[in-house]
């Protein structure tokens, strides 16, 4: 049983899943759903949909090139058989567990690394609460005095700037110029 990945979106297409594509010439491309079937026979670029993992590989979130998924190999077909032993086998186990471990170690510093802007946003969403805590009593204030109806300095000021009487939009007239300097002036535009 082999598990091919999806040419479109590069998850795993499971044996008797998804949809199998053979082209003209042969070529066969795999695909774990009718989802990226259908987007490939739209033309669309895997590179352009934020679904994609290319996509994600392209803007830096996902850990594609890591020297631990290179260094393992151990999912690499190969079609020379391998006489195996008591010794080999122990030894191979334990450099898998090795390389999984170091790979989880690497996804836990790439996903923190990729996530330190969110965690200073939320410290700085934090700071801002506490400084709107510490200064409470001048938003109740604020309040208080409009719920008497007394207006505010901010409403003050945009009575200040309000304009009397009647308000004439500009219009703008189209004119030509006359052969003897003069100018002909024609209907209004608005």
């Amino acid at each position: 049983m082999r598990v091919e990945t999806c040419h479109f979106c590069s998850r795993p297409a499971f044996p008797s899943k998804g949809i199998t594509f053979v082209r003209n010439d042969a070529r066969q491309f795999r695909f774990c759903r009718s989802k990226c079937h259908k987007n490939f026979k739209m033309k669309r670029q895997p590179r352009k949909l934020k679904w994609t993992k290319t996509h994600r590989a392209a803007r830096g979130k996902e850990m594609i090139v890591d020297s631990s998924l290179v260094l393992s190999q151990f999912a690499k077909k190969r079609n020379v058989p391998v006489k195996y032993d008591r010794n080999l086998v122990a030894a191979t186990i334990t450099a898998m567990e090795r390389v999984e471990e170091i790979r989880a170690r690497r996804e836990r510093v790439f996903t923190k690394r990729r996530l330190a802007g969110k965690l200073a946003r939320d410290r700085k969403r934090e700071e801002d609460r506490k400084v709107v805590a510490t200064g409470e009593h001048l938003i109740r204030k604020e309040l208080r005095e409009r719920e008497e109806g007394q207006p505010m300095v901010a409403e003050q000021s945009k009575t200040a700037n309000r304009v009397h009487g009647e308000e004439r939009l500009r219009q703008k007239q189209k004119s030509k110029l006359l052969v003897d300097g003069g100018v002909e002036e024609e209907m209004d535009i608005d």
